[in-house]
């Protein structure tokens, strides 16, 4: 358990290594800087402030003062927002985006296995049909459809939810199921197939032999081992669904972290670009690292090593 848990730190490493060079190397690449943009400043200006963000060092040792800033999380000052540090922008940022994010997920979880274990146990029916039809336009259509059709209808024609704005609960409905809806049918389409597989094994047939039928049947055999596939993608899909808000967070006018990171793209924002990447990218190792821990403990079957007992 220990030298496992020992080589997935150091992956997490290595992996959040790589992704800053990456992110660090493909942002210089881009022509211009954050002040291309800017008319009429001076040239006395502009040398101050390139040396002040550094940008006048060469390329080495601006990344050496970025993995140092990584290392002591200090990313220094967003250039377009002189008057706030990085961290202040994501402390800010991150709480809402969290928000949105943990009801998506917990839509998509509990719909996604509920749909998924009865279109299983409904096999070739019209719930079956029903419910895969809609898994398919789930997966097929763009949240930002979802996002725009949502609105017009329930916020717009009927006047059920507020229209692009954020604060109490009934503000976060329609963003958290435009959200879900993408990982929501992915979850029952896999949940559908892992129940199926399930109900062909050997043991469960022993079960129902021994007398075990309806729920119990359903939560102490079957559930317990056809969840474990939707276990296992859960991590990148949180990741995905926390770090994937941006768009929605658009329509919906919601001034979570997605906010700051498209506009420190668009504005070049060197230290914000590179706080949010390190700061998302870090939840996504995180999160997988803590699915791979919880697969062991959720199937005895399975131990950590990657050996079968």
């Amino acid at each position: 358990m220990a030298a496992f848990i020992v080589r997935r730190v150091v992956g997490i490493i290595l992996t959040l290594l790589t992704i800053t060079t990456f992110t660090f190397l493909l942002m210089h690449a881009i022509p211009g800087d954050p002040f291309t943009s800017e008319q009429r400043i001076p040239e006395a200006v502009l040398k101050n402030l390139y040396e002040y963000y550094g940008l006048d060092k060469p390329l080495y040792v601006q990344y050496l003062q970025y993995m140092k800033g990584i290392v002591t999380l200090d990313f220094g000052p967003s250039i377009k927002s002189e008057t706030r540090q990085v961290m202040d922008i994501i402390a800010d940022g991150f709480p809402v985006s969290a928000r949105l994010g943990l009801q998506a997920i917990l839509i998509a979880v509990v719909f996604g296995i509920t749909l998924g274990i009865v279109a299983a146990l409904k096999q070739n029916g019209l719930i079956d049909y029903l419910s895969m039809v809609l898994a398919v336009i789930g997966i097929s259509v763009p949240s930002f459809i979802f996002a725009t059709l949502l609105i017009h209808y329930f916020a717009v024609n009927w006047r059920i939810f507020p229209v692009a704005s954020w604060g109490d609960w009934e503000h976060t409905i329609l963003p958290s199921i435009a959200l879900a809806m993408a990982p929501l049918a992915y979850i029952a389409r896999l949940m559908r197939s892992s129940v199926l597989e399930v109900l062909g094994q050997d043991y469960l047939k022993t079960a129902i032999a021994k007398g075990v039928f309806g729920r119990r049947l359903i939560m102490k055999h079957v559930l317990r081992n056809a969840i474990l596939p939707v276990i296992t993608v859960l991590g990148p899909i949180t990741a995905g669904i926390l770090t994937g808000s941006f768009v929605i967070e658009q329509i919906f006018g919601i001034p979570g972290l997605g906010k700051y990171f498209v506009s420190s793209i668009v504005d070049r924002d060197y230290p914000v670009i590179m706080g949010t990447a390190v700061f998302f990218s870090s939840i996504l190792v995180i999160l997988v690292f803590l699915v791979d821990i919880a697969y062991g403990f959720i199937d005895p079957r399975i131990r950590v090593t990657g050996r079968k007992s």
